[in-house]
């Protein structure tokens, strides 16, 4: 042990440099990397762990942690703390106090990930929305609707960066606080699809995008339905938009119901190939839904208050919170004629704040009053 070159990494578990040893040799995957740690402690005390090892991995696996990494994987290393130590980059390991803690609870957590933009929306209420990358531009639209509208609320839109469906709802999370979170199934310097580089930008810049896999990984098949575990767990909730009947955004739904996650459909035409994967959910038991309100009704108590207080509390007029305060108005409103004080009981808001948001609205031409001092949504 003395003599190991990672001695130092046992006393400082902060080590970053031995968990990329550990997750990048071949052969550890997230469950050998969690049962050696189990075993062990941290990798620092794994790669000197000698002839233990044994016991537990392939001798091949047990070799390879032995000896000092080879050029190639000294280049990685190197190039993974280059990256982690650029500002707006870090690398977050499962020791480390800001590892997502819903990711704790799923069966197979990975050993560590590669966040890029605002680490802070790792810990959000959070609904994962998914569906077909073929999408209908009305299910382009619901997408990036509910999305808008949601994170209008507070809530940090989940997704997986794919075209389609996964582009509506990430452009639809930015356009409100709650902003959006991009789960990809590439190395986080790939640009991949390329068709949304410029989309990735954005998430980079104003939300926050996370893998789980090296830097330069290709978009390998395999990768993607696993990452899709990580859509799901990070999110309290998971809404399919537009699915096949063969779809991976029913593994997406199937993993969030493994994880105790809530699952939402939306329907659609009984004509509509993309309808029957929602379908099939909702006979299995998804809740449907056709608002976001209908989301938030169904979601904890504390997890839609926690929401909705977010966007009104740092309300300022006229400003962005402005625009989340009437978003959170026009939501609760849903699309039924509904009187001021059941919507001043659904949005948590006192009578003066509520007239003058109304007002606004009517100005705007986005509600109108009708007889019996009741309020209907226009559009």
């Amino acid at each position: 042990m003395d003599d190991c070159p990672f001695s130092s990494a046992v006393e400082h578990p902060a080590s970053l440099e031995a968990w990329l040893r550990l997750t990048l040799t071949d052969g550890i995957g997230s469950e050998t990397g969690r049962r050696l740690l189990g075993a062990f402690g941290l990798p620092g005390q794994v790669l000197c762990a000698g002839a233990a090892l044994d016991a537990l991995v392939a001798p091949r696996i047990a070799n390879a942690l032995r000896k000092p990494p080879a050029a190639a994987m000294r280049a990685q290393i190197d190039a993974a703390l280059s990256w982690a130590a650029t500002p707006g980059n870090a690398i977050v390991t499962l020791a480390d106090a800001h590892y997502p803690r819903a990711l704790l609870h799923i069966p197979d957590p990975p050993l560590l990930l590669y966040v890029k933009g605002n680490m802070a929306l790792l810990a959000a209420n959070a609904l994962a929305v998914v569906g077909s990358r073929n999408a209908t531009a009305q299910g382009l639209a619901h997408a990036e609707r509910f999305s808008e509208q949601l994170s209008g609320a507070g809530v940090a839109i989940v997704s997986g960066l794919a075209l389609g469906i996964d582009a509506a709802a990430h452009a639809g999370g930015l356009r409100g606080p709650g902003s959006t979170v991009a789960v990809i199934g590439t190395g986080i310097d790939i640009d991949y699809p390329q068709r949304n580089r410029a989309l990735a930008q954005r998430i980079a810049q104003e939300g926050c995008i996370v893998s789980e896999y090296p830097l330069g990984m290709p978009p390998l098949a395999a990768n993607f339905p696993r990452r899709n575990r990580l859509i799901s767990g990070l999110a309290q909730a998971v809404l399919v938009v537009e699915a096949a009947a063969r779809s991976g955004s029913l593994i997406t739904a199937r993993m969030a119901a493994e994880q105790g996650r809530d699952v939402f459909a939306i329907p659609g035409s009984i004509h509509s190939p993309l309808a029957k994967g929602c379908h099939q959910l909702i006979r299995q038991g998804a809740k449907l839904v056709e608002t976001t309100q209908d989301i938030l009704d169904e979601m904890p108590a504390a997890w839609a208050a926690r929401s909705v207080q977010k966007a009104i509390s740092d309300d300022r007029p006229g400003g962005e919170d402005g625009d989340a305060a009437t978003a959170i108005v026009m939501q609760a409103m849903g699309h039924d004629p509904v009187d001021a004080d059941t919507l001043a009981a659904r949005c948590e808001l006192d009578a003066a704040r509520l007239a003058g948001l109304l007002l606004e609205l009517e100005l705007a031409g986005r509600i109108e009053v009708l007889p019996g001092a009741r309020y209907r949504r226009l559009g």
